[in-house]
């Protein structure tokens, strides 16, 4: 399909493989109701695009339309993305995941952290979701500097026994843990260019390149808070009012940094320009599409070995006080780097499902049973847990069409409202 909506400024452009119409029937009404600026849906199949849909405006002040090759800020589906890095690094031999992070970073084992795997901290078990120093824009350019700041952090709860989001920090510890592992010591940035982005022709950036144009990337937009008023039922009441409580494990494991207390300054040039793998991440929903897709399909361009990937794909071993995540207030399960659903969360076709959601909206997610990936990035704050609606109705969509489990809990499967 191509073109844009009769009598609509929102144009969808792109294409659907036969069968799946209504991934794009759902695309288009959510830009031409309004509830999305812009944004891309793409689905790989067995290494096939079957889905790759873009549309609306990249930048909603001055109206500038989205384009195939528009680039957009994905905030925590980042992590996704970077633990493809660590993913790679195991297959090579460089790291075991039960082996203790302090054995290849011996400064790390200070204030009772000697004995955290490297699976408890890829699985936020560490106790390392909040720091008690912060975080400038200074200290995040000085790799050095900051890995002496992670390694003096003591743990928030005894490692292993309680699950706690690392909102931020989980990509600053997992980038020093990569340096510390990897032969030649590179950054976690380039490592994934060099490993991940390379090997898939994808275009994302974990730290964005100056030579990036900036015609090329959507502004990321927020909401004024009287518009936040309107969906405060779309998150758990517990997890709203940490938010609002500045001395909760939430509000310090969000706001490590301070962009978290204004997201539209991840359209900082100079911000994306740091190698923010828990949230700094720049690229397309094709791309991420791509990526996890690779991942469903066995990860042979990324040399993966089938014990990396079973390690992706098996549930990961619950803390010992309860799957409860103390940061999030739900049960959600993390495993090395990614989300699994829950009970009142299905993903994908089964448990072998995982997934990385970004706060703005955005999710990168892998079904190796259907050998699947599946990608939507907007420019425009949502509101839901864990995940976006937005995404949530895509991927029912993307379901259906396959005749797979429904993805949206609370809805009906009846034939959707076409717009027209």
């Amino acid at each position: 399909m191509a073109g844009g909506v009769p009598g609509s400024t929102q144009q969808v452009h792109g294409d659907v493989a036969p069968g799946f119409g209504r991934v794009a029937d759902v695309f288009r009404q959510q830009l031409v109701r309004g509830r999305s600026i812009g944004a891309a849906c793409a689905v790989e199949r067995d290494g096939e695009v079957v889905v790759d849909l873009w549309g609306g405006q990249r930048d909603g002040q001055r109206g500038l339309p989205w384009e195939r090759d528009t680039l957009v800020p994905v905030f925590s589906t980042t992590k996704g993305m970077a633990s493809m890095v660590i993913a790679v690094a195991h297959s090579r031999g460089h790291l075991d995941l039960e082996e203790r992070v302090a054995t290849y970073w011996p400064e790390f084992a200070q204030q009772g952290k000697q004995d955290i795997t490297v699976r408890q901290l890829l699985s936020h078990q560490a106790g390392l979701a909040a720091l008690d120093e912060p975080i400038d824009d200074e200290l995040l350019a000085d790799a050095d500097a900051l890995a002496v700041v992670l390694a003096r952090q003591a743990p928030l709860w005894e490692p292993g026994s309680r699950q706690g989001y690392h909102a931020v920090t989980l990509g600053f510890y997992e980038g020093e843990l990569l340096r510390r592992v990897d032969p030649s010591g590179r950054t976690i940035g380039r490592a994934f260019a060099e490993d991940v982005a390379g090997p898939l022709g994808i275009e994302f950036h974990i730290g964005l390149p100056d030579d990036v144009d900036a015609a090329q990337l959507a502004r990321f937009h927020g909401v004024h808070p009287a518009r936040g008023l309107l969906h405060l039922g779309a998150a758990p009441r517990r997890l709203l009012l940490a938010f609002c409580n500045p001395r909760s494990l939430t509000n310090r494991a969000f706001m490590a940094i301070p962009i978290a207390r204004h997201p539209e300054r991840i359209n900082d040039r100079d911000l994306l320009r740091r190698e923010i793998a828990s949230f700094g991440g720049v690229g397309n929903a094709r791309g991420i599409a791509r990526a996890f897709g690779e991942l469903a399909t066995g990860g042979r361009r990324l040399g993966l070995r089938p014990g990396t990937l079973a390690a992706f794909e098996t549930p990961g071993v619950p803390p010992s006080g309860g799957r409860r995540d103390v940061v999030l207030h739900s049960d959600i399960p993390f495993t090395l780097g990614f989300a699994r659903g829950f009970s009142g969360f299905p993903l994908g076709s089964d448990g072998r499902s995982y997934a990385m959601a970004g706060t703005g909206g955005s999710i990168g997610m892998a079904d190796p049973t259907l050998g699947l990936g599946f990608s939507y990035t907007p420019n425009r704050m949502g509101f839901g847990s864990p995940t976006d609606p937005r995404e949530v109705a895509l991927r029912d969509a993307l379901y259906r069409c396959l005749g797979g489990p429904p993805q949206d809990p609370t809805a009906a499967w009846a034939e959707p409202e076409l717009v027209t």
